[in-house]
C-alpha cells in the first residue's frame, strides 16, 4: 500500500479532571524523525511515546504536540516545594558562615527563586500509574488519524504515478518500434550523401561503406537499454502494489530509469527517438517529484 509522508491526526482524552489534547502531523523527510513537544512533567514517558510512533511510521518528520489543561470547573493550583525551600535556606546559611556574609533571604526573594512553587497537576500525574497507558492510547488514536490521511493521499499519488508509468511504457514501445529503422535511415542518408558528392572521379568502396554502417549499428544499438527500461518499469508497478514502503526504492529506480534514458539519448542519431527521449525525461522528473512525497 502506497503511503504519503504528509498527514495530520488529533485526539482528546479526559482523565482525573484533565483534558489532554494530542496533535500529530508529518511532512517529507529522508528518514523517520520524531519531534516531541510535551509537558515537562511527562518527560519520563517521551521515549515510550517516540517508540510507538517509530513502530508505525517508517519515513517522514513527525511533530507531536501534547497539551493538558484542567477540565472546566476544576481549579489548577500550586503549592510550596518545601524541600527546595529548605535547601535554599541551608545554602544561604552555609555561605554566610563560610564567607562572613551578613544578611538573610527575605520571603519575597525566596518565593522568586526557581522551583520554589510546584504545580499540583504534576504531583497528581506522578501519583497516577495510569497516565502512561492513557497517553499511549491517546497518541495511538492521533497517529491512526494521521496514517489514514497518509493512506488517502498515498492512493492519489499512486494513481498519478501509475498513469505516468503507463505513458512511459507506451513511449518504451515506440522506442522499440523505431530502433530498427535507425540503421536503415542512416544507411540511406549515407548513400545519398555519397551520391551527392560523387563526381565520377572515383567509385565508392562498398566494403568500407559496409564497415562504417556496421560500426554505426554497434554504437547506436539500444536493445540492452530497452530491456532494462522494461524491467525497471515493471519493478515500479510492483512497488506501488506492495505493502512495504516504496519511496526509497522508487527513488533508486527513477535514477536507474534516468540513466538508461540518457544512454539512449546519447546513442540516438534519430529525430523521432530523441523526441521520445525528451518526453520520457519529462515524465521521469514528474515521477521523481511525486515519489519524494511517498513513505
Amino acid at each position: 500500500m502506497s503511503l504519503s509522508m504528509t498527514g495530520y491526526g488529533q485526539a482528546v482524552l479526559h482523565h482525573g479532571g484533565y483534558k489532554v489534547r494530542f496533535e500529530v502531523k508529518s511532512v517529507n523527510h529522508r528518514y523517520c524523525e520524531v519531534m516531541m513537544r510535551i509537558p515537562r512533567e511527562w518527560a519520563r514517558f517521551e521515549d515510550g511515546l517516540r517508540k510507538e510512533i517509530q513502530r508505525q511510521v517508517k519515513r517522514g518528520r513527525v511533530d507531536v504536540f501534547i497539551q493538558r489543561e484542567r477540565d472546566e470547573g476544576q481549579d489548577s493550583y500550586v503549592q510550596l516545594n518545601e524541600p527546595v525551600v529548605q535547601a535554599y535556606l541551608d545554602t544561604a546559611e552555609l555561605l554566610a558562615d563560610k564567607y562572613g556574609l551578613d544578611g538573610r533571604i527575605g520571603v519575597s526573594e525566596l518565593l522568586s527563586l526557581p522551583n520554589v512553587w510546584v504545580d499540583r497537576d504534576s504531583i497528581d500525574e506522578a501519583e497516577d500509574p495510569e497516565w502512561e497507558q492513557l497517553l499511549l492510547e491517546g497518541l495511538g488514536e492521533a497517529v491512526a488519524g494521521m496514517l489514514e490521511m497518509r493512506r488517502r493521499e498515498g492512493q492519489v499519488l499512486a494513481a498519478d504515478l501509475n498513469s505516468r508509468i503507463e505513458r512511459l511504457e507506451v513511449l518504451h514501445s515506440e522506442l522499440a518500434a523505431l530502433a530498427p529503422t535507425v540503421l536503415a535511415d542512416y544507411r540511406n542518408r549515407l548513400k545519398q550523401r555519397l551520391a551527392e558528392l560523387q563526381d565520377g572521379a572515383f567509385l565508392p568502396d562498398e566494403q568500407r561503406l559496409g564497415m562504417e554502417i556496421a560500426l554505426f549499428a554497434d554504437r547506436s544499438n539500444i536493445d540492452e537499454e530497452l530491456t532494462r527500461l522494461r524491467s525497471h518499469l515493471g519493478q515500479c508497478r510492483n512497488l506501488l502494489l506492495s505493502d512495504e514502503p516504496a519511496g526509497r526504492k522508487l527513488d533508486f529506480l527513477i535514477q536507474e530509469l534516468n540513466r538508461e534514458v540518457n544512454t539512449i539519448g546519447s546513442k540516438a542519431n534519430h529525430l523521432e527517438l530523441v523526441n521520445r527521449v525528451v518526453e520520457m525525461k519529462a515524465e521521469l522528473e514528474k515521477i521523481r517529484e511525486q515519489a519524494a512525497n511517498m513513505e
